[in-house]
């Protein structure tokens, strides 16, 4: 039987979700191996997991979708609890559904979700370091706001991808942008829903934003990028630790 397993984990110490091979046969610790190998303990055979979202290092998920092949008799209200009982402190599985036997994490996905935290204050964000990156400055939410809803549309993400994403085309479609005020607190998250995206997209996305909150560049700006995309003229690529997949629909 086919299963879909929804998977959330804090990217801290993971060298991203996808598991890589090395020539002195010591990979890093990704999540898609960790949770590989765990599968296949409590299954008791080979299994091959399929990720839906290659999250880089650092990047955390509460949502990643991944499918699986396996025979087992363990109940299946039980299968996500009996992997996370033994997967380390820092990844959970937290569903597993029977799927359709041509079901794909990857080609089924229709619309993700990801958002991006901002930590707007000169205190450090010392308990949640690793999940917010820290802009030292204050930013103007209303300016940055006007310029995450230009990006909603079928567009050129080329200026907001770097090289090497390994795409046959830039064009992807943004359903939505828009940034959130996190009441009694300096956080403000940006909140972005596609249909895909390019290597490091949101991460630029972000950089791009904080450039026109922090008053270096014009709302306006985004339009130019979109209609004459270069990399060169977009902002930075933020730090992974503000990022984190929420959900993957299908």
């Amino acid at each position: 039987m086919r299963y879909k397993l929804t998977i959330a984990y804090d990217g801290s110490n993971f060298h991203g979700w996808q598991e890589q091979c090395t020539p002195d046969g010591n990979p890093p610790r990704t999540v898609q191996q960790v949770v590989r190998t765990t599968c296949q303990q409590v299954l008791g055979q080979p299994v091959e997991l399929v990720g839906a979202s290659r999250t880089d290092t650092g990047v955390h998920a509460l949502g990643q979708v991944a499918h699986l092949d396996a025979e087992t008799s363990i109940p299946i209200e039980r299968m996500a609890m009996a992997i996370t009982s033994r997967l380390p402190d820092d990844v959970e599985v937290r569903h597993v559904e029977p799927a359709p036997p041509d079901f794909d994490a990857i080609s089924g996905a229709k619309r993700k979700q990801y958002r991006y935290r901002i930590w707007a204050d000169a205190h450090r964000p010392l308990q949640l370091r690793h999940c917010v990156y820290h802009c030292w400055v204050p930013i103007d939410v209303r300016k940055m706001n006007d310029a995450a809803m230009r990006l909603v549309g079928e567009h050129d993400f080329a200026g907001f991808a770097n090289a090497g994403h390994g795409r046959t085309t830039t064009v992807r479609t943004i359903y939505d942008c828009h940034i959130e005020d996190v009441p009694h607190s300096p956080e403000v998250h940006i909140v972005v829903q596609g249909n895909g995206f390019l290597y490091n997209m949101v991460r630029i996305i972000a950089g791009t934003l904080i450039e026109v909150a922090r008053g270096h560049k014009h709302s306006k700006y985004i339009d130019e990028l979109l209609a004459e995309p270069d990399r060169q003229q977009s902002g930075p690529t933020m730090p992974p630790q503000g990022l984190v997949l929420e959900w993957i629909r299908y």
